[in-house]
């Protein structure tokens, strides 16, 4: 397998969930070195990464707070980071009624606030040839009228969508090429689990979801910026 990401310095925000573990796992295989923050150290009984030596994992990482993002990004050595995956984000299904204030602010720091935070690190340790970041949104992002019953998910994630592009024209001088996915639901145990009645064979793969954002991230991709790739499948 091409070694196109060899020695590469790329952070996984969001990297002991399930589609952050796939992303690790499709790194990994390619030869990159992955920086994964997360909250809990119980996090990584779930992950196949677990004591790999080219995987650093920093718990008691809080990607809503700036001290904290900061902290962690200064571990990736100054100059080498080539990209920065953000897949951390939160979900909630609440209809206009169980929405507060709390709730809507919550989603907005889940998926909006730690993008802006890490991208913000994220560039100060990249070097002059510049870097990748891949945000991940959601297709309500895109339709909004898929986001009913969950109105303050899906506007956290347009806000995901409209900093990718905004942070795309904004960096494009530093050569950082800023661009997302925008999975629809993805086939993982959970969600079979939530709809069992669902075509499940419907449903992008985390690992084909994975395969977009290594793309996305990759050296080889000199043109594509500002874009929000629908990773839908047949859903």
């Amino acid at each position: 397998m091409a070694a196109e990401y060899q020695d590469l310095h790329v952070v996984v925000t969001g990297g002991t969930g399930a589609l952050g573990s796939a992303v690790v796992a499709s790194l990994l295989e390619r030869g990159a070195r992955c920086h994964v923050p997360c909250f809990s150290i119980k996090e990584l009984e779930r992950c196949s990464f677990a004591g790999d030596s080219r995987v650093r994992v920093e718990p008691g990482i809080d990607l809503r707070s700036e001290a904290s993002v900061e902290a962690f990004y200064a571990g990736v050595p100054a100059g080498e980071l080539w990209a920065s995956i953000h897949v951390a984000g939160g979900f909630a299904m609440q209809s206009l009624k169980d929405t507060t204030r709390d709730a809507f602010m919550d989603m907005m720091e889940l998926n909006a606030l730690t993008v802006l935070l890490s991208t913000r690190q994220a560039v100060e340790r990249m070097g002059p040839r510049g870097g990748r970041i891949v945000n991940v949104t959601a297709r309500p992002a895109l339709e909004p009228r898929t986001g009913a019953g969950m109105a303050a998910y899906a506007a956290s994630k347009a806000a995901v969508a409209t900093l990718t592009q905004a942070l795309a024209a904004e960096l494009k001088d530093r050569s950082v090429l800023v661009s997302a996915v925008a999975p629809s639901i993805m086939d993982t145990p959970a969600n079979r689990k939530a709809m069992p009645g669902a075509d499940h064979s419907a449903w992008p793969r985390l690992q084909d979801v994975a395969a977009a954002i290594r793309t996305l991230a990759s050296p080889s991709n000199t043109l594509i910026s500002g874009a929000i790739v629908p990773v839908y499948g047949r859903a």
